[in-house]
């Protein structure tokens, strides 16, 4: 017992000192730099953090942070799987909301940053108008603070769990539907996470 107790703070500890800096570049990310390229679409589209303009792509930070907050949300679900309820939720919150956001964020991030990002520059490959482009940031910004929401909830729920005392009852043991249905879960998202990768 003590040893999984051991575990699962170890990876809460890590979800929140890496959820914090992961929540605190999302808010700048979102009020700065989108800031300034939704300020005025189509014409301020140009100033989006990518292409030659921008040395350093935003993702070469959210993606290891998020991959971290991943692996720490997981880590402390699974090591704390024994634990009742009211204090297990805590430990499904970050795992389960950093997998939908980066969900979101392939779903519906990637072809908005493409679509808005070609018509900026005037790419061949631009497929939208001016019209489409503002309602599309609007949207993009709209979305974005679901994203903000979601990366304080990671930051919150582990942080609390560390400030509750350990749970001493120990739940019973899952019914096997439930055990199956969990290593079916863990396996998409380990397929996810390979995928993610490749996609890179």
């Amino acid at each position: 017992m003590a040893a999984r107790q051991s575990v699962t703070r170890a990876f809460l500890w890590i979800a929140v000192l890496v959820g914090g800096p992961l929540l605190g570049a999302k808010l700048f990310d979102l009020l700065v730099l989108a800031g300034a390229w939704s300020a005025r679409p189509p014409a301020s589209l140009t100033m989006m953090p990518y292409g030659k303009a921008w040395p350093v792509d935003t993702g070469v930070f959210f993606i290891p942070f998020s991959a971290a907050m991943l692996i720490a949300g997981f880590g402390a679900f699974i090591a704390g799987w024994r634990t009742p309820w009211h204090y297990r939720w805590l430990l499904c919150l970050p795992s389960l909301g950093i997998l939908l956001l980066l969900i979101l964020t392939v779903v519906a991030f990637w072809p908005m940053n493409a679509a808005l990002y070609y018509h900026g520059i005037g790419s061949p490959k631009d497929t939208i108008t001016d019209a489409q482009s503002i309602v599309m940031t609007h949207r993009w910004i709209a979305l974005d603070w679901v994203r903000v929401g979601g990366a304080a909830a990671a930051f919150v729920a582990p942080l609390r769990a560390l400030t509750l005392p350990w749970p001493e009852t120990i739940a019973p043991a899952d019914p096997p539907i439930v055990r199956a249905l969990l290593a079916l879960t863990l396996a998409g998202v380990a397929a996810f996470v390979i995928w993610f990768v490749a996609s890179l």
